[in-house]
This record gives C-alpha cells, sequence and structure tokens, in this order.
C-alpha cells in the first residue's frame, strides 16, 4: 500500500494542498486523517498523523491527508477552526466522489476538534477516531464538543494518559455523556503527542477497526 499521490483539492478558500496513500482494488472504506493545529506546527506530515494513516492504509483502505488552508502549500489563511470544517467537508466529498465508499475519519488535536464538526453529520462516514482529543486547550482556544451527542456511529477515542491540554476527568465526562457504539483507550504515560509510544497508538487504532469495521463487514 507503498503507492502516494500527490494532488490538490478545490477547497472553498483555494487549493487544498494533500496526500493519498492508494488503497487496494478490494477495500471496502475510505479514509480522512485530519492534522493538528497548523499554527502550531501542525501538517499532514505530523507524526500522529502518519501513523494514523498507515494504521488505516494497512487494511487496504486509500487514506486521505490535507493540510488546512495556510498551511503547507494549501491556499487561504488560517480560519480559527470555522472555516477549517469547511475544508474537511472538501477532503470527505473528494473521497465521496473518488472511491464511493464508507469513509473512516480519524482527527488529532485541532484535527479532531474541527472534523468531528464535519463528519458526524455526514451520512457517508461510517465510523470515527478521536486522537489527542483537546478537551481542555491552552489559550483562548475553546472546543465544544456537545454536538457529539447525538452521534450514533461507532467513535474511537485514544489519548495519553499526561495528556496536557485532555485531562483525563475530563475526556472521561465527554465520552460518558456520548451514545454507544465507543470506546475510550487511555495509553498510560503518553503525553498529548504520544511522544514514544506511536506503536501503541497504532496497535489500538488497528484493533478499533478489526472489531467494529472489519468484522462487521464479515
Amino acid at each position: 500500500m507503498d503507492h502516494i499521490r500527490s494532488l490538490f483539492l478545490e477547497g472553498p478558500a483555494g487549493k487544498l494542498e494533500a496526500l493519498l496513500n492508494q488503497g487496494a482494488e478490494s477495500a471496502t472504506h475510505a479514509a480522512l486523517v485530519c492534522h493538528p493545529h497548523p499554527l502550531f506546527g501542525g501538517t499532514l506530515h505530523n507524526k500522529v498523523v502518519f501513523h494514523a494513516m498507515k494504521a488505516l492504509n494497512g487494511f487496504g483502505f486509500p487514506v486521505l491527508r490535507f493540510n488546512f488552508r495556510g498551511a503547507g502549500l494549501s491556499q487561504g489563511e488560517h480560519d480559527e477552526g470555522r472555516g477549517e470544517v469547511e475544508d474537511v467537508r472538501t477532503g470527505l466529498q473528494w473521497l465521496r466522489d473518488e472511491f464511493r465508499l464508507p469513509i473512516i475519519f480519524a482527527g488529532f488535536s485541532f484535527g479532531t476538534a474541527v472534523g468531528l464538526r464535519a463528519a458526524c453529520p455526514d451520512p457517508n462516514v461510517a465510523a470515527m477516531i478521536a486522537l489527542g482529543t483537546p478537551v481542555s486547550p491552552v489559550d483562548d482556544r475553546a472546543y465544544d464538543f456537545s454536538f457529539l451527542e447525538s452521534c450514533t456511529r461507532p467513535k474511537l477515542f485514544v489519548s495519553g494518559g499526561r495528556d496536557q491540554f485532555g485531562p483525563r476527568p475530563r475526556l472521561e465526562q465527554l465520552v460518558a455523556s456520548l451514545p454507544e457504539p465507543k470506546r475510550l483507550v487511555i495509553i498510560e504515560g503518553a503525553d498529548h503527542f504520544f511522544a514514544g509510544r506511536l506503536a501503541e497508538l497504532r496497535k489500538a487504532i488497528e484493533e478499533w477497526v478489526k472489531e467494529q469495521v472489519v468484522r462487521s463487514q464479515g
């Protein structure tokens, strides 16, 4: 699954730089992975994003990553999470048009916060993966996840036990408020960026996809 295609998506604020890791001809799903905050160095090449892509691509799913507006070679300017939701919708629409398959959404940090807003109401999204969910971000950034209370599709949350932007009690409270099916995986000792623990992150994604997506196809 190592064939990579470089492309640009036609986003609402201009072209969005993207990479597609090709999938198998027999792919049952396509996937989208969204990167962390672009004003703090987040791009589609982020290590967490890369490992999430590898986990999903390992099942033969084509996986799309893109740079949010103003990041990398993507046009436009950062919009504090508002326009970025539209960027995610652009990615979901491209996957839908290209593959006509149900979609698995995955996001990391900022990519989770804005991406779930686009993925949750999208009928083509079959399952969602939230990595490093920023329930307590720093400075004036605040993300409201109450919209997830109506989201009944499978949801996986993976965070580090020492995540400085996602304290365990706050994250547990959020997940407890959401409808099934859902799973929360805490990687003990890991920080927000899963430094030194990326293999465990990848394993958590793979095990959940086997259970919630692959087996359900059988």
